[in-house]
């Protein structure tokens, strides 16, 4: 065995110091050099995998029952090849339950080696991909006919092996997997596959954790899962919650229950910054609060906070203290915080604020990595009470936070008022020390201080029009446009202030434009002060239609004019049509607007327009008051003169 080929591990049984016995070699799977001409007929089958160009499905079941029939016994050999295991994720996807179920099984017998596979590995995740999609179909009865469910015997042809269900290969997988858990989270191609496992088990949804930072799926395999191939792949069934077997749920407590006892608190530790296996701890994590198990005294968690939870008296610890804060400062181990306070009680974020966060916060949040877990802490304030105490802390620094590139502080402290419902004087007061604004008079600048993120002694010197709008701000301010009515009142009366000249420059910039459509969007806002907004843009609703940004301008004032102002909008976008069509924003705009049907039939055009607005009225109580781009189409304004 060649050491430069083996996978060195820490055995979660071992004690700290034992590292003798901490160490054990495993190799990656290995079966030789493919057959070149076997390797060669699949490299000219796989354009027909990519653009599958079938006249019948009898054509595509005999194409794909050939590839399986030439490949008869090299099954593991193709899963360890590069260019043969990127095809064979593609076949797959257009293969049978069946055919996807015994190739699975094949894999059973290598199980461990094949996950630590360089290229194997992404087969083995594609084919539990696809079994979570037919663990669904067998819940429900919907799978192919069980005389199809045996194959020959290997030693004869008269005797038939039953291929086992996905339900029953999954389980085997778990069986397989969990004694060497540890060892396999410090992997980086098996510790994919344990996320993907952990999702199967849970039936919850696949897709948004691959779209994640921590993408359960490589690149290179994520790009297969992003093009079909023309297989009949439900992919729905994975960016959705899926029904999953009964045996599951016991299985799964039994696996984190396992693993997580098995685990040291060495290992653990080192798992919290392990860019391979911190992923993994965080869904097991996830997983946990589910059950209720999370913050329990000797819980995975309480070993990862070094007994921070078992601490009934509250001691102090100097190296536990010194290694969460190493925690905050590091790349891997800040995001391990940022989940912990996400699923964390409320009584367990109080002790982490008090004990790490409180009165270093001029530190942490200039911190180019802490002040995520800072932002993290604020955005997951449990109630009003810690809010409050959160927002106080701040004041002395808030200045500093919007000025010197660290206004997410701030818009995370904005967020959880509105999450909350409440603070939101405490948050408004904050701005404006912050922001040096301290007369009334001075107050009617501050959607230009937020927008532009400027101190209001520095902005009445500047010129306007050569100031830059900042992205922070643009966000700050639209999560003020979600206060109620009086909290968020003092942007709206700032934003009514501007001159119509400023406020038509702000639809022509992309942080500017978006500031515009929170407030038109805004479902905090009044009919009436929607109408004002849409009353400023006319006459410039044309010009505006043929702006990138504009358009969108255009679009949001669409969505909540009623019927009499859609036709004032339209009337001015047809006078100076030939511009409009011109510009290919504009066309998309002429098209929302149903321009056309407008020309050739008015009184069909206003039909369809009522009827429109009568099914919004009809669904307008269902309709998620937190998202504006829906809930602004509730407000209809009344036509202008």
């Amino acid at each position: 065995m060649n050491p430069s080929d083996s996978v060195f591990y820490f055995d979660t049984t071992a004690k700290e110091d034992d590292s003798d016995s901490q160490t054990e070699k495993v190799t990656p799977a290995s079966y030789g050099l493919v057959n070149p001409d076997l390797q060669a007929y699949f490299k000219s089958c796989e354009g027909m995998l990519d653009s599958p160009d079938f006249e019948t499905g009898e054509d595509r079941a005999l194409f794909v029952n050939n590839l399986y029939n030439e490949m008869k016994g090299y099954e593991l050999q193709l899963t360890t090849d590069h260019e043969c295991s990127r095809i064979l994720e593609k076949l797959f996807r257009i293969s049978s339950e069946y055919q996807i179920k015994r190739f699975f099984s094949i894999t059973r017998d290598d199980t461990i080696r094949l996950a630590i596979h360089r290229f194997s590995s992404h087969t083995i995740q594609t084919l539990l991909l696809l079994s979570a999609v037919a663990l669904e179909h067998e819940k429900r009865r919907t799978t192919s006919n069980l005389e199809a469910e045996t194959e020959p015997n290997s030693d004869s042809e008269q005797v038939r092996t039953k291929v086992p269900n996905f339900e029953e290969l999954v389980l085997g997988l778990v069986d397989t997997l969990t004694p060497h858990w540890a060892f396999l989270m410090s992997n980086e191609y098996a510790s994919h596959i344990q996320r993907v496992l952990l999702l199967v088990l849970t039936g919850k949804p696949i897709e948004d954790q691959m779209n994640s930072k921590n993408s359960i799926k490589s690149r290179r395999s994520a790009k297969y899962m992003e093009e079909r191939n023309g297989a009949p792949v439900n992919h729905r069934s994975l960016s959705t919650q899926r029904a999953v077997p009964d045996s599951f749920a016991a299985v799964l407590d039994k696996l984190l229950a396992t693993t997580s006892n098995a685990m040291s608190d060495y290992i653990a530790r080192g798992f919290v910054s392990n860019p391979v296996g911190s992923p993994v701890l965080q869904l097991m994590l996830q997983l946990q609060v589910e059950r209720g198990e999370l913050e329990n005294p000797g819980s995975l968690l309480d070993k990862c906070l070094m007994g921070l939870l078992s601490d009934a008296a509250d001691n102090e610890n100097s190296r536990r203290d010194s290694v969460i804060g190493m925690m905050l400062e590091d790349t891997v181990g800040s995001h391990f915080l940022q989940k912990v306070l996400e699923l964390a009680s409320r009584e367990l974020l109080q002790t982490l604020y008090d004990r790490y966060f409180s009165g270093k916060l001029q530190k942490l949040a200039f911190h180019p990595i802490s002040n995520f877990v800072v932002q993290s802490m604020f955005a997951n304030a449990k109630s009003p009470a810690q809010l409050k105490s959160m927002i106080a802390e701040v004041v002395p620094i808030m200045g500093d936070l919007l000025f010197k590139n660290r206004p997410g502080v701030v818009r995370a402290l904005a967020d959880s008022c509105v999450r909350l419902g409440a603070c939101y004087t405490e948050i408004m007061n904050a701005l404006y020390n912050g922001l040096g604004v301290s007369a009334g008079e001075e107050r009617r600048e501050l959607i230009n201080l937020l927008a532009f993120l400027t101190p209001y002694p520095v902005f009445v010197k500047a010129d306007y029009f050569t100031l830059q709008f900042t992205i922070q701000g643009s966000l700050i301010i639209q999560s003020i446009l979600r206060f109620p009515g009086d909290a968020h009142e003092p942007i709206m009366s700032s934003y009514f202030g501007q001159d119509r000249d400023k406020i038509y420059s702000w639809c022509k910039d992309p942080s500017g434009s978006r500031i515009i459509e929170a407030i038109i969007a805004s479902p905090r806002s009044q009919p009436k002060t929607k109408r004002r907004v849409l009353e400023q843009f006319t006459e410039k609703f044309a010009d505006l239609a043929v702006n990138k940004y504009g358009s969108h301008i255009v679009d949001a004032c669409w969505n909540v004019a009623d019927i009499t102002f859609k036709e004032k909008i339209l009337k001015e976008i047809i006078q100076r049509e030939a511009r409009v069509l011109d510009s290919p924003f504009g066309r998309i705009v002429m098209r929302n607007c149903g321009a056309e049907q407008y020309k050739r039939r008015a009184d069909e055009w206003r039909q369809r327009v009522r009827n429109t607005e009568k099914r919004k009225r009809m669904f307008k109580d269902i309709i998620d008051v937190n998202a504006p781009t829906s809930t602004a189409k509730r407000h209809m304004v009344p036509g202008g003169a």
